[in-house]
C-alpha cells in the first residue's frame, strides 16, 4: 500500500492536507504529531470518515534518531508499504526582534523547519529513488520568500528550505520525483489566531486571510500525476500579498 506522510498533521494546515488527500486520493495517511495527541486522534477520525486508512506517528521532526526509530519501526511492521508522498509541514514560530532573540528561539525554529526537512526527507527519499516515483511538498512561508520583520529566525528557516527544495529537485527529477514548496501568506490557523486580522488584511489584495483547505487543495494538486512537470517551484498562496 502507498502512503502519504504529513508532518505536523494534527492541526491547522497539516490537518487540512490530511483531509483533502483522504478525500481525493487512495493513499493511507500517516499523521505525524509531536505534542498534541488528542488533535492527532481527531485528524485520524476525519481521515477515516473518508474511507482511508490512517495511522498516527509521534515524533519530533528535529530529532533525527527519533525520526529514524519511529519510521523504521513503522516500515518493519509494513514491509510491503512505502511512503510515496511526503508533506514537510511541521514548523514553529518564536517571534521577536533579532537584537533580543535568544539562542534557543533561533535554534529551535531552524531545527524544526530545516533539520526537520532533512531528517524526514532523507528517510523517505531512499525508497522513492528505488521505486522511481515520489512527491515531496515543503511548507514554507511568505516570510521565507520576502522576509518578515520580527521573524528573522522563521524567515531564515523557511528561506533555507526554499533553497533546499530547488537543489533536491534537480538531484532527483530524473527518477520521476518532484520536490516543490508551497508558501502560504496569512492563513487562519492556531499559528495566526493571535494576529489582528482586521488590521493585517488591509495589506492583502484579497482583503482576507486564507483558509487551510485552500492551501491543502494546492498540495493535493502538486502530489498528483497532473503536476509531474512542476519541479523545484515555490508556489505562493497569499491573496496577492507581496513585498
Amino acid at each position: 500500500m502507498k502512503y502519504a506522510l504529513i508532518t505536523g498533521g494534527s492541526r491547522g494546515i497539516g490537518r487540512a492536507v490530511c483531509e483533502v488527500l483522504a478525500k481525493n486520493t487512495d493513499y493511507g495517511i500517516l499523521i505525524n504529531y509531536n505534542s498534541n495527541k488528542k488533535a492527532a486522534e481527531e485528524t485520524k477520525e476525519i481521515v477515516e470518515k473518508h474511507g482511508n486508512k490512517a495511522e498516527i506517528l509521534a515524533f519530533d521532526v528535529s530529532d533525527k534518531s527519533q525520526v529514524e526509530e519511529v519510521l523504521n519501526a513503522w516500515q518493519e511492521k509494513n514491509k510491503e508499504a512505502w511512503i510515496e508522498v511526503l508533506v514537510n509541514n511541521a514548523g514553529i514560530t518564536k517571534d521577536g526582534l533579532f537584537m533580543w532573540m535568544k539562542e534557543e528561539d533561533w535554534s529551535s525554529v531552524i531545527n524544526t523547519s530545516l533539520s526537520g526537512f532533512y531528517n524526514v526527507s532523507q528517510f523517505v527519499i531512499q525508497k522513492m529513488l528505488r521505486k522511481r516515483f515520489g512527491r515531496i511538498v515543503n511548507m514554507v512561508s511568505v516570510s521565507g520568500v520576502k522576509g518578515t520583520p520580527g521573524q528573522t529566525n522563521y524567515s531564515a528557516a523557511k528561506g533555507a528550505v526554499i533553497g533546499a527544495t530547488k537543489a533536491l529537485a534537480q538531484e532527483v527529477g530524473k527518477r520521476n520525483i518532484t520536490v516543490n514548496a508551497v508558501a502560504p501568506g496569512f492563513i487562519k490557523s492556531d499559528m495566526t489566531a493571535e494576529l489582528n486580522e482586521k488590521e493585517l488584511k488591509r495589506n492583502i489584495p484579497a482583503n482576507r486571510f486564507g483558509e487551510a483547505w485552500e492551501v491543502a487543495e494546492l498540495v493535493n494538486f502538486l502530489v498528483s500525476k497532473n503536476a509531474s512537470y512542476i519541479n523545484g517551484e515555490v508556489i505562493n498562496i497569499n491573496g496577492g500579498l507581496y513585498s
